[in-house]
């Protein structure tokens, strides 16, 4: 072999090298950001049917939120001990009895669904001990019972036809116990269904914040990881995650979700995620809970952590004036709930808005 044969052989097998390397060290840089499995938490990436939590989607977007209190500086109140039926959200009928009933009685006469059409229904009994309205309990006694039927929920507000399947479902309970029943007149019931609907549908904010990879993507591992530190929780369904409530029993206050499909992948490691979700629910969340200054909070840490960028659902960056703007907003929003009773997190706020 001559020199000029032998420097071109390794002139090419430099190139060759150094083609090899870049490769490697693209694949790297490209590859989807993984979990730390030397964190203490870690987590083990889920296998495809694994159960993780369900979680709300943002839907109407505010304008924009205000500087609140620093997080823990609001005491949350005692959750409200009401009974199952409120004038304020549902069509009550009360119904009045000569003598006793058994809850075992009540129990066999009530109707096999509890819904009319697409709203809960449900019928209630004052018991002869505590006084008190409760669902039928077997082996208590009651003097009079109630049913009623929710006028408005998100499906929208109680019509004719829902109202009258009430009226035949709570007649059959009504002739079972042998209890008289006086309904109130179908058009005055469902004109105020109407006017609740309208109510909810013009105060309903459900919020969402879009964070997307600036480089890398990301694995649901990695994702999942850098949720935790931040006191998220899986759930049930995969690629979704929860922020719980202070609460035992209340609703997340935020959720997370991400790809399905990447989380269900036969190696979710090698799944390229590029952006997730986080959404809060207003109506769902106490406002002491202080939600969407926690929203704010953790996109911007979560971003910072996982070289993300948080936008709107359109991809628009948001900037702090607009998610000023969303609190200032939403503190009107919170008032108004409260003074028509229907505070953020409450019983009643929670079945209309849901």
């Amino acid at each position: 072999m001559s020199t000029l044969q032998l420097s071109l052989a390794i002139v090419g097998g430099l190139v060759l090298l150094a083609i090899i390397v870049h490769s490697a060290w693209t694949t790297r840089r490209n590859a989807p950001k993984q979990a730390d499995p030397a964190a203490p938490d870690a987590p083990v990436e889920r296998e495809p049917g694994e159960r993780q939590e369900p979680g709300f989607v943002g839907g109407d977007e505010l304008p924009g939120g205000v500087p609140e209190p620093a997080l823990g500086s609001m005491p949350l109140p005692a959750l409200e001990r009401r009974p199952g039926l409120d004038a304020l959200i549902d069509s009550i009928v009360p119904m009045s009895l000569e003598g006793l009933v058994s809850g075992d009685a009540a129990l066999a006469a009530l109707p096999p669904t509890r819904r009319a059409g697409s709203k809960p229904f449900a019928v209630e009994g004052r018991n002869e001990a505590s006084g008190h309205w409760e669902m039928p309990v077997a082996g208590q006694r009651y003097r009079a019972f109630q049913a009623g039927v929710q006028l408005a929920n998100r499906t929208g507000a109680l019509n004719d036809i829902e109202y009258s399947e009430f009226v035949v479902k709570a007649q059959a309970f009504a002739d079972a116990v042998n209890a008289a029943v006086d309904f109130p007149d179908m058009r005055d019931e469902v004109a105020r269904a109407r006017e609740l609907d309208q109510f909810a549908s013009d105060h309903d904010a459900q919020l969402a914040f879009v964070l997307r990879a600036r480089g890398a993507a990301w694995s649901p591992g990695y994702i999942q990881q850098n949720a935790a530190r931040l006191g998220f929780v899986p759930g049930t369904i995969p690629g979704r995650m929860a922020l719980p409530a202070a609460t035992p029993g209340m609703p997340a206050i935020l959720a997370l979700s991400f790809d399905t499909q990447a989380a269900l992948a036969e190696d979710p490691a090698q799944s390229a995620i590029r952006d997730l979700t986080l959404s809060l629910d207003v109506a769902q969340v106490l406002r002491a809970e202080q939600p969407f200054q926690r929203l704010r909070e953790i996109s911007a840490e979560l971003a910072g952590a996982m070289d993300g960028v948080v936008t709107d659902q359109n991809g628009q960056p948001l900037r702090e004036e607009a998610l000023d703007s969303i609190g200032m907003d939403l503190e009107k929003l919170y008032d108004t709930l409260d003074g028509r009773d229907l505070s953020a997190g409450s019983i009643q706020a929670r079945r209309l808005f849901g």
